[in-house]
């Protein structure tokens, strides 16, 4: 990882402010935001899988079945007919037939069925249940019934070929005259057995295949409405920066102490110390041994402060000198975050009324140091940028390990600039569901304008996958907690 963290860092100062190339959609981002969205996908596949079975179940049964007719011409002289008459009358055949279909469906048809059999429908009702069909260039007409009775369909089939078989050869046309055409059943329908409707093998397919590609289609369409981040692989279609850190979600973190003061043997703590790691790479000021590290978020409430307390008592843990200097002026918050007095501060420092062994305060360690940010100033800017500010930096610079600059959010003011224009390392902090891709991408605009480059990102409440939650299990086994808060913190994890 150190190696990596090296590499990119190279990178980013060689090609600096520069943002990823986009190359449009590519089968790895697909597969990213289903990844992503797979919660989506789930519920939508089952919610339409369920709706079609649903619809199946309380669709009613029924049965179809089929009687074939053949048409014939009816030749009226006696003995055989020559070749002569017989093309004729094939051609009249099929001219007829056609018109056939159509016509089993008139009252003049279905009426005697509905008498013959007894039926409590009307004509139009029965219609709907009759399909007939010609097929191309034959002299067969196909009559399907479909009926909830299946013996009732097979005798509706029936009367309806008989009654259009009568139709046509006595009543259809001239009184009197004896007709050309002949209709001759020649497959009566028969009781069906099996239903022919609902179909549960393919309904059940068609709603698997339907459920899959609208829960395709619900993950892409959250993708692209979604405002804030969900996830930490989205921050670098913004920003070219690694991720040095990811923290979980996690109720410790909201205590007025750090992780690793509190819960040193927990996995948030672990993952503080894997960032104080990755720090460890990032370049120190020139002439200097020291780091100075802004850390700083696009807008409020993105955990920025808390990230910041967290990552000085890891890096005070391993024995480095650190100062925490509260440089948020307009919303100090870090002297309420670690429960300290935040009377006096860096604001009476630069404003001339007091030096700065007045203010900064030592906190759990002898190596750690913090520097409230005091009373907030009209002139916050002014009272940064200033020559004192300059030369509080220098000597911080000479007698720490790491300086770090809790500073406003970008969206606020850019006061981060002041501190990264003079050798600082500069780290965002984005948190999941709360960090806008608007000001994300509006920042990584004026950073790149700026010739400035992220050195980092710290991505804060990340869903903990499979594979940190076994982590997490290994830690509380091996921590110096009671029985009793290991049981309450693994209930708060399911």
């Amino acid at each position: 990882m150190a190696e990596n963290m090296m590499e990119q860092q190279a990178s980013g100062q060689a090609g600096v402010g520069a943002k990823p190339e986009s190359d449009g959609m590519t089968l790895s981002g697909l597969f990213g935001i289903l990844r992503k969205h797979v919660i989506t996908i789930i519920i939508t596949f089952f919610v339409v899988l369920g709706a079609v079975i649903a619809l199946t179940a309380i669709s009613p049964v029924q049965y179809s079945t089929t009687t074939q007719l053949f048409a014939t011409y009816n030749d009226s002289s006696e003995g055989a007919a020559n070749s002569s008459e017989q093309n004729s009358g094939s051609s009249y055949i099929m001219g007829q037939i056609k018109s056939y279909p159509a016509l089993t469906t008139t009252q003049s048809v279905l009426q005697p069925v509905i008498d013959d059999l007894g039926l409590h429908t009307t004509v139009g009702q029965l219609k709907g249940q009759i399909s007939v069909t010609n097929p191309t260039n034959t002299a067969f007409v196909n009559i399907s019934v479909t009926d909830g009775d299946p013996a009732q369909a097979a005798n509706i089939a029936n009367g309806v070929a008989k009654s259009l078989s009568s139709v046509v050869e006595n009543t259809l046309y001239a009184s009197g005259s004896r007709s050309s055409v002949k209709l001759s059943i020649v497959q009566p329908a028969t009781v069906p057995s099996t239903p022919s409707s609902p179909k549960w093998k393919l309904n059940i397919l068609v709603g698997i295949v339907g459920g899959l590609i609208l829960g395709v289609f619900a993950a892409l369409l959250k993708d692209v409405l979604s405002k804030r981040i969900q996830d930490g692989d989205e921050v670098g279609e913004f920003i070219d920066a690694p991720i040095i850190g990811r923290i979980a979600e996690e109720e410790m973190l909201n205590s007025t102490k750090p992780v690793v003061v509190s819960e040193p043997g927990s996995p948030v703590a672990e993952d503080f110390r894997r960032i104080r790691t990755n720090l460890s790479f990032m370049a120190p000021v020139e002439d200097t041994n020291c780091r100075l590290i802004v850390v700083t978020s696009t807008g409020a409430s993105e955990g920025k402060t808390t990230m910041s307390v967290n990552v000085a008592a890891a890096l005070a843990e391993n024995g480095a000198k650190v100062l925490l200097i509260d440089a948020d002026l307009r919303h100090p918050s870090v002297s309420k975050k670690l429960d300290l007095d935040g009377a006096a501060g860096l604001t009476h420092v630069l404003s001339g009324q007091a030096s700065v062994k007045d203010v900064v305060q030592r906190y759990w360690k002898p190596n750690l140091h913090i520097m409230p940010a005091g009373p907030k100033p009209p002139n916050a800017s002014t009272l940064l940028n200033s020559p004192i500010m300059v030369e509080l930096l220098n000597n911080a610079l000479e007698r720490y390990d790491y300086v770090l600059v809790d500073t406003a959010p970008m969206v606020v003011a850019n006061d981060a600039v002041i501190f990264v224009r003079r050798g600082g390392s500069l780290v965002m902090v984005c948190r999941r569901d709360q960090t806008l891709k608007r000001d994300l991408r509006e920042i990584s605009d004026e950073l790149t304008t700026l010739d400035l480059p992220v050195n980092g990102v710290i991505f804060n409440c990340a869903r903990e996958s499979k594979k940190s939650l076994e982590h997490s299990n290994y830690y509380y086994y091996y921590s110096n907690r009671t029985v009793d808060h290991r049981k309450k913190r693994r209930f708060s994890l399911k």
